[in-house]
């Protein structure tokens, strides 16, 4: 597991999530810790290596 940290796409506030590093290639909705907004997750292992990571917000 991989913490990473990143800004919210609704509150702009810096959050952090842990990552699985064991599976390459993931893509999957969570809610923000502060706003409880949903993010729409992407990201990107190679060699346990993040080497992508998006955070966008999902249009409502």
């Amino acid at each position: 597991m991989l913490e990473h940290y990143f800004t919210c796409p609704y509150c702009w506030e810096n959050i952090s999530m842990l990552l699985d590093n064991s599976i390459p290639n993931q893509k999957y909705i969570e809610d923000c810790e502060v706003c409880c907004n949903p993010i729409q997750i992407s990201l990107r292992f190679i060699n346990s290596e993040l080497q992508h990571f998006q955070a966008d917000s999902i249009g409502q």
